[in-house]
């Protein structure tokens, strides 16, 4: 339905990582997100109280630098990986404000808490906290967020389904 190969018969689903504005890729403020240099995906602006992370998809931690600042996550079942990219230019932090949930080789579920972060010390630091869900592997189509697109949505709100 929208290019991600599928293994299983049940539903694919991917969901917003943090409560807030849900937008196109390409409406990111970093042109390799925006003209997706590392891959497909969509947005979520997060409001300034907003502070934690919890995982898009089920399946494997692959990626988690010491910068805590991003995550990756395979679903063997469909051969797909997303990258968590929370905020730009976060990496300079150095995983300073971050508090992870998680460790590398970790199962998580859709909507299990990954991280938190200190949303007051980034604003000070005048950080964009906009957290990319980029598909790294597996995805061949366009990220179709319909309805959602220019919408609040609630960390776990359903973003993408594939029956």
């Amino acid at each position: 339905m929208f290019g991600i190969k599928r293994k299983k018969t049940d539903v694919f689903e991917v969901v917003a990582p943090i409560d807030g504005v849900c937008v196109p890729i390409t409406a990111v403020n970093d042109d390799v997100f925006a003209k997706k240099m590392m891959g497909d995906g969509f947005a979520i602006i997060p409001g300034p109280d907003t502070n934690q992370v919890v995982a898009p998809i089920s399946g494997k931690i692959i990626a988690l630098p010491e910068s805590k600042h991003a995550i990756g996550i395979a679903n063997e079942d469909y051969g797909i990986s997303v990258l968590v990219h929370i905020g730009l230019d976060t990496v300079s932090m150095a995983g300073q404000g971050f508090t992870t949930f998680v460790a590398l080789n970790q199962h998580v579920d859709a909507g299990t808490p990954l991280l938190t972060y200190d949303a007051q010390l980034f604003a000070s630091k005048g950080l964009d906290m906009t957290t990319m869900v980029v598909f790294t592997d597996g995805y061949t189509g366009e990220v179709p967020l319909s309805s959602k697109a220019d919408s609040h949505v609630n960390a776990g709100d359903p973003i993408l389904k594939q029956a």
